[in-house]
């Protein structure tokens, strides 16, 4: 995942991100993503992940699709072996008000400290190397699905929440979470594909 590991919790990715902007009206994407580091895969997939479940961003018209950009740019560049995951200028301008992102951090705080009471460092061969292309490959796919799911009832909060998983997998070195992860993955593409047949 690169040399600079960064937060190992939610919380410690929270308290991270709540930096972002500090003296903006409005906060870019950018200004959170530089608060992370842009050298580790986990935080982007959290970030997006957590987006798009999020009820006071999540449900703006566009959001899952920009979100699956992130992913998709993000994880082709980790299959890629980029050391800093670079993004266009017009993804990290993306801007959301100061008041729904403190809003958001708010909504995520409590859930936040009782999924890292959760993490623990376990079934490691399923985070490590080789095994985070795998995670990557599968969140490629995810994100390539998740356009059409703005149209399939509670399908994008499926790809969201599977984002979140693998996302705190990679975070904290946990492999039930990324197992978790590709369950819930095969879970939201069937319902998918279900309702496009």
């Amino acid at each position: 995942m690169g040399a600079e590991r960064g937060p190992t919790s939610l919380s410690g990715l929270l308290s991270r991100v709540s930096q972002a902007g500090q003296h903006e009206g409005s906060i870019s994407l950018g200004a959170i993503l530089e608060t992370v580091g842009r050298r580790s895969f986990a935080p982007f997939l959290l970030l997006a992940g957590l987006i798009t479940l999020a009820p006071l961003v999540g449900d703006i018209p566009g959001m899952p699709t920009l979100m699956a950009s992130l992913v998709l740019l993000a994880g082709g560049q980790l299959l890629l072996g980029r050391r800093r995951i670079w993004l266009p200028q017009w993804l990290l301008e993306r801007r959301i008000s100061r008041e729904r992102f403190h809003r958001l951090l708010g909504w995520l705080e409590r859930p936040a400290s009782w999924t890292d009471r959760l993490l623990h460092q376990r079934l490691t061969a399923l985070t490590r190397p080789p095994a985070h292309v795998v995670v990557a490959v599968v969140c490629l796919v995810i994100a390539l699905a998740m356009p059409p799911m703005e149209f399939i009832p509670f399908s994008a909060n499926g790809a969201g929440l599977a984002l979140t998983l693998f996302g705190l997998a990679l975070l904290a070195d946990d492999g039930l979470f990324a197992l978790a992860g590709y369950l819930l993955t095969g879970g939201t593409l069937a319902v998918v594909v279900l309702s496009l047949a």
